[in-house]
Order: structure tokens, then sequence, then C-alpha cells
């Protein structure tokens, strides 16, 4: 069972992809983590990515697919996976599709999370953080008992820059315009299935569990 994750920022696809892994066994995928994998044990393929990142630069999509097909190789591969933020554009995709189908490969599911805008600048503006121990709330769904102080240690808490309305705006543009055009191109495939991501998050998981089998 190989699925990707689809869904604009702070849609929950990254908490749902974590679900996934767990009830399936199968390894949950993030291209940020394996790259990090990568540079820290000095692979060939990770030092090759090092030199792109050091210069502020985005890694090649073929080298970023040649470091995922050597993950997805990887014993604990043998019954599935579940990719999470990756592709986020066309020309990634097109690259993971003929590299899995020279290998006699392919993904059987990809999953879009689906959460208007409103409702994610809505939940992303709303979270507060906590700098001093690390607790995290949220205005409305977690609130501190006492306003924009932490429960745990007593410390303000703080609207991260990542969290702010605009820069939130700022991401679902790009969201949209790069990585939503992978909606059509995999509902042409005929693996595209879609959940209302505005639910609960058990009922979201509920959801793609009944889709998944």
């Amino acid at each position: 069972m190989k699925i990707i994750m689809l869904g604009a920022p702070g849609a929950g696809k990254g908490t749902q992809a974590k679900m996934i892994a767990d009830k399936y066994s199968v390894p949950h995928i993030s291209t940020g983590d394996i790259f990090r994998a990568n540079i820290k044990n000095g692979t060939e393929l990770g030092k090759e990515a090092k030199t792109y990142m050091d210069k502020g630069l985005l890694v090649p999509d073929e080298l970023t697919v040649k470091i995922l097909l050597d993950r997805v190789a990887q014993e604990d591969c043998k019954n599935g996976y579940v990719l999470d933020g990756f592709p986020r554009t066309i020309p990634q995709a097109e690259v993971l599709d003929k590299a899995l189908t020279e290998l006699g490969d392919k993904i059987d599911f990809a999953i879009d999370v689906d959460v208007p805008d409103a409702n994610i600048i809505k939940r992303m503006s709303g979270r507060r953080a906590c700098l001093a121990c690390g607790a995290t709330y949220h205005i409305e769904h977690v609130p501190p008992k006492a306003e924009g102080i932490c429960d745990r240690c007593g410390e303000a808490l703080v609207l991260r820059d990542d969290d702010k309305e605009e820069t939130v705006k700022n991401r679902l543009n790009v969201y949209h315009e790069q990585t939503q055009p992978l909606i059509e191109y995999y509902t042409a495939k005929n693996i595209l299935k879609t959940v209302d991501g505005t639910v609960d998050m058990q009922v979201v998981f509920d959801s793609i569990v009944a889709i998944l089998g």
C-alpha cells in the first residue's frame, strides 16, 4: 500500500500520515527527514543534496527522487509507505512515476485532505506557542487557563511568524500555484481520494481507513 498525502499547509495531512503509518505498520516518509538522515550519515546522495542546500537552492527533482527511491527500497517499506511532502509539483510527480514504473511499481492512493483556505487561516493564526518549554495552544480549541500565559511554565505565549495570517496566506498561494495541480494529475490516474479535513481528526482518519480498506 503506497500512499501520497496531499493537502494545503495546516490541513492536517502530516498528522493523518502518522496515524496511517501506525495503523498499517508502514513507514511515514517525509522528504525533510530523509534529507536530514542522508546528510547526517554522510551518504553520497546526502553530500550531493547538501551542496544545493548550503547555497540556499532547492534540491533538483531527479536527486530528490533518487534519495526517495533509496529510502523506499529499504526493508521496512516492503509492505508500503506513506509519502508526506512529496511530490509538491507536477514535474516531481512525473519523475517519481517514471522511476517507480521502471521498478515495476506504482502509487496506489493519493489522499487529499481538503480544507478551505478560510478554515486554515483561522486554524493556524489561532495557534500560540511557549518558546520556553515548547507547549502549544490554540485560542479556540486548546486555550491556556490564563490568556497569553503558558499553563506549564508561566511564560508568555507567542504567535509564531509561520502562523501569522499574512505568512499563512502566502504559503497557501504557493500551494495553489504549485501543488494543487496534483489533484487533477492524480484524478486522471484514478487514484485520487478526497476526505473532508474540516471535521474532527478521528473522523478524518476513519474516512481514510474506509478508503484504504
